[in-house]
């Protein structure tokens, strides 16, 4: 069976797999460089990214993932994620550089910035789509082949190329499925209409974490 693996070194790996599951896509955990066998896409998700660039150096798992992305993996990050993916780091010498972006850490602020709003993203959803930004960094310039999804303010908070996809938001903290279906069908995988309800927190509410409200369009 064709998966969806999430990188399990640290961030929100229960919550992206609880989304894939509701789309009725099978997800697995990745942590060794085995994990990779059947994988047709890749989420490497949100934590503290310098610590996961030392994990993946120690995990062995920083060759695998260039490795299989030459063979046709998809990537898609998310937070910290889209750090380790960009080609430049304000400040920074990369890690992965897989995809031609330019990424500020922490861009916001501290962990007090966060915030949630709603976004309209034509590409992603026909609805307005809603995002919680944590500690988040901001892509700052895109480069030949990569295309912007969403451009808020003085930043741009999704972009993609034809392999990769990039969030500098979470996804995986809404009880939206609009990004993870996106991804699966990028991926070439048939994700379910009709979802059943997270296993998570059904009790989910957007309010608790928002900070302030707005609706942006690409």
């Amino acid at each position: 069976m064709e998966t969806i693996g999430v990188l399990d070194l640290q961030g929100d790996v229960l919550e992206h797999l609880d989304h894939l599951e509701r789309l009725g896509i099978s997800g697995v955990r990745v942590k060794e460089p085995a994990d990779f066998s059947r994988l047709v896409g890749l989420i490497i998700p949100g934590g503290e990214s310098t610590c996961l660039f030392r994990l993946l150096n120690i995990f062995g798992i920083k060759e695998v993932i260039d490795r299989e992305f030459q063979r046709g993996l998809k990537l898609w990050g998310t937070c910290a994620g889209a750090i380790l993916l960009a080609k430049n780091i304000v400040g920074e010498s990369p890690c992965l550089g897989l995809i031609d972006i330019e990424i500020q850490r922490n861009a916001f602020g501290s962990q007090l910035d966060s915030f949630t709003c709603e976004a309209l993203i034509p590409h992603v959803a026909q609805q307005p789509v809603p995002l919680t930004f944590i500690r988040a960094p901001k892509i700052v310039r895109v480069g030949e082949g990569v295309d912007v999804l969403l451009r808020q303010d003085d930043y741009i908070a999704a972009a993609e190329s034809s392999d990769i996809l990039v969030t500098v938001f979470h996804p995986e903290l809404t009880p939206c499925l609009s990004f993870h279906r996106y991804f699966a069908l990028k991926c070439g995988l048939k994700p379910h209409d009709d979802v059943v309800p997270s296993l998570i927190d059904p009790t989910w509410d957007s309010r608790s974490w928002t900070k302030h409200s707005q609706i942006a369009q690409v």
